[in-house]
């Protein structure tokens, strides 16, 4: 069976490891089955003459797990910035959004409801959205979910834009005539070659389905798509290995935002706004869209990770360092506040994160020393298991991204 998961490194650049060999093994003969076939050289040799084949196998082994508004935090930073950054900068035309994989559509979908919720009209956005998965894209075209797709807490959204029919619900038609979708492969030499950059891309939890040398030619192609002011959104465990490819944080709290290290000349800030529109965009009141003040320069970590309790003034001090690029001087605060307090698990997951921008292999050992005081440190498991897959280690990587994903799934 090792046969096609090569082809399927190949062409679609998934790493088995990432979802486990058996996971492929099983989607080959259930296909070679359903077609009787008994040889797996015949199904190969299938593969290599039928689109058709090539992509139910395709659909057999991706994962699209996705919800609406998934990390409502993220969406709300989102808007914000839109509201107080980009839209004065921008006085006119119109702000083009990318999701990338889309899967189903939730992701576009919460990225224009949110807008619209935030009172920016349609004619200022463009969103494309763009996936592997014919019946993914077909479902998100369609309009119409389940109640899987709303796991978060806050479904007011729902009551907006959906109409229930027939235990379903029906999404509005201009919020699906807001998205364009297209079906296209990342790797393919004829991805997106003519359409223009993006202000803005969501590319949450692709990288982690790569090994090292696939993420690099992932993330070239996703770079030619950005403009060069442009902000790149990714998921927790995968924003070191953007930041080690030519990228800085973008400064976007609750976010792992990025953006180019060298971007062009842009225009000086404008005022911010003094009291923009309060709108829920589908979330919470309690997650408001005014602008929170933050520190200059402040690293993106979660709320939880940059708890009050854990968390002096010195590691402050020391994420705005290492935001403006002096991770040596970040260091030395991380490993002075340690001196005086062995027991912090938080100071020891910024450490980690420090010494990771800085190719220190001793990264790795402060995620274990946070982990060993504070067993359930969500980012930390996450960073070990990145750290672990680019190591080489895809088992033990696993295991990692597994305990993290059912301590999130508790919360």
């Amino acid at each position: 069976m090792r046969q096609f998961e090569q082809l399927l490194q190949r062409t679609i650049g998934l790493d088995a490891e990432s979802i486990g060999p058996k996971s492929i093994q099983r989607a080959v003969r259930l296909r070679m089955k359903s077609l009787g076939l008994n040889r797996p050289e015949d199904y190969e040799r299938l593969l290599e003459t039928s689109r058709a084949e090539w992509n139910e196998l395709i659909e057999s082994v991706i994962v699209p797990e996705t919800w609406f508004f998934r990390d409502p935090a993220l969406f709300a930073a989102f808007v914000r910035h839109v509201l107080v950054e980009w839209l004065p900068a921008h006085p006119a035309g119109p702000m083009r959004v990318l999701s990338i994989p889309c899967a189903s559509g939730e992701e576009p979908y919460s990225v224009v409801m949110a807008l619209l919720d935030a009172g920016v009209a349609p004619e200022r956005f463009q969103v494309d959205a763009i996936d592997i998965s014919a019946r993914a894209l077909a479902r998100a075209e369609s309009g119409v979910y389940g109640k899987n797709s709303f796991r978060c807490q806050d479904l007011g959204f729902r009551n907006r834009y959906f109409q229930a029919h027939k235990g379903r619900y029906v999404l509005d038609s201009a919020v699906r005539n807001s998205v364009r979708f297209c079906r296209g492969n990342v790797f393919s030499d004829s991805f997106l070659p003519r359409l223009a950059t993006y202000n803005f891309i969501f590319c949450r939890n692709l990288f982690i389905y790569f090994d090292q040398p696939t993420q690099r030619r992932a993330l070239e192609r996703i770079e030619r798509l950005l403009a060069p002011a442009g902000v790149l959104f990714v998921g927790p465990v995968e924003c070191p290995l953007v930041l080690s490819h030519g990228f800085i944080s973008a400064n976007i709290s609750e976010t792992s935002a990025c953006r180019r290290a060298i971007p062009a000349r842009q225009p000086a800030r404008l005022a911010r706004i003094s009291n923009p529109p309060a709108i829920a965009a589908g979330l919470s009141s309690r997650v408001a869209f005014q602008p929170k003040p933050a520190a200059s320069g402040s690293w993106q970590l979660s709320p939880a990770a940059r708890s009050s309790s854990s968390v002096g003034h010195d590691l402050e001090a020391a994420q705005r360092l290492a935001d403006a690029g002096r991770l040596r001087e970040a260091a030395e605060i991380c490993e002075s506040h340690l001196r005086q307090s062995r027991g912090s698990a938080q100071a020891y997951y910024l450490l980690g994160l420090v010494r990771d921008a800085s190719g220190d292999d001793r990264a790795i050992d402060c995620y274990r020393k946070a982990l060993y005081l504070e067993p359930n440190h969500y980012e930390s498991l996450l960073q070990m298991a990145l750290l672990l897959q680019k190591n080489g280690d895809p088992a033990r990587a696993r295991n990692f991204r597994n305990r993290a994903q059912r301590l999130r799934a508790k919360v």
